[in-house]
């Protein structure tokens, strides 16, 4: 059976950036990466130094090349199946077999759940996103809306206020708004529609409105949400701690409550984004690097 220093599960950003890291610490690592992807139906990734603009395919494309140098790291397109074992013997079961990995980085992100409006899940990833750092620009000075799933999310209103003056906070009936909340976004003008939505208006492919129940349309170019997410199987079954909003629990060192299992990425935090998703991802491999480096030295096993 084939060993590795490191098994790396996910090929974006997190992962790229952990293999890379890796292959110039001189590691002998697999890096797996099947899709569905999250970002799959995003047109470019934003706000990554140097990558502004950068087409999501292109970038994989690009953060592959840079790899090919380093010939202690492989790729294979396929998925990770299982992993099982322990710190410095674990068996990752993959498409094409099983490996022995001393480490583990997971770096495959989360699924998100579409929410059950007609023309949402069409239009996820498009006119329909999560991240205003990502995405807003694009539709600066244009009117845009937040749907809201509970009352602490009504200040992410406040929040993309900042790209445009016409903001339209949707409830769809979720939940009563309190008059302090009601307050804080009439300071902001933010409009508060806690009518229940019908469906999203699509026009060329792009958002036109928010029809409500009732039938009436309120103009909106672009919509934020914060979807359901949910880990994926391979995640589940290792039984990581996870904290109150189901994101894999990491230390400081990109540590997960398994002992040689680390995490990187999406999975692990609501601040989701392609620069954060990388640096966290060379963060894991960092410190995993210091570790297995001062094991393998010690037991004599460095080349």
């Amino acid at each position: 059976m084939h060993r590795f220093d490191v098994v790396i599960v996910g090929g974006g950003p997190a992962g790229l950036s952990a293999a890379l890291v890796l292959g110039r610490a001189r590691k002998r690592v697999l890096l797996c990466d099947a899709g569905p992807r999250r970002n799959a139906r995003a047109e470019h990734i934003h706000g990554f130094v140097t990558r502004d603009g950068t087409p999501p395919a292109e970038f994989r494309r690009i953060g592959r090349e840079q790899l090919v140098p380093y010939d202690s790291v492989e790729i294979r397109d396929e998925h990770v199946l299982a992993v099982e074992g322990s710190q410095g013997e674990f068996v990752v079961r993959t498409d094409s077999g099983d490996v022995l990995a001393r480490r583990v980085v997971l770096t495959g992100g989360m699924v998100d759940e579409m929410i059950d409006i007609p023309g949402f899940a069409e239009l996820w990833g498009g006119g329909i996103v999560q991240c205003p750092y990502c995405h807003a620009w694009e539709s600066r000075d244009r009117p845009l809306g937040v749907l809201v799933a509970d009352e602490p999310f009504l200040d992410f209103a406040l929040f993309v206020r900042g790209w445009s003056a016409d903001v339209v906070a949707f409830t769809n009936a979720a939940f009563a708004v309190s008059a302090d909340g009601r307050a804080r976004l009439d300071a902001a003008r933010i409009r508060l529609e806690e009518r229940p939505v019908d469906r999203i208006v699509e026009d060329g492919g792009e958002i036109a409105a928010i029809e409500l129940q009732d039938g009436t349309r309120v103009p909106c170019r672009m919509l934020f949400v914060h979807p359901p997410q949910r880990q994926t199987p391979l995640v589940t079954a290792l039984a990581l701690d996870l904290d109150e909003r189901g994101f894999v629990r990491v230390d400081p060192e990109q540590r997960t409550s398994v002992p040689g299992i680390y995490a990187a990425g999406d999975l692990t935090t609501m601040r989701q984004g392609a620069l954060v998703a990388a640096a966290a991802g060379a963060m894991a491999a960092y410190n995993l690097n210091h570790e297995l480096t001062l094991e393998l030295a010690l037991g004599g096993a460095l080349p």
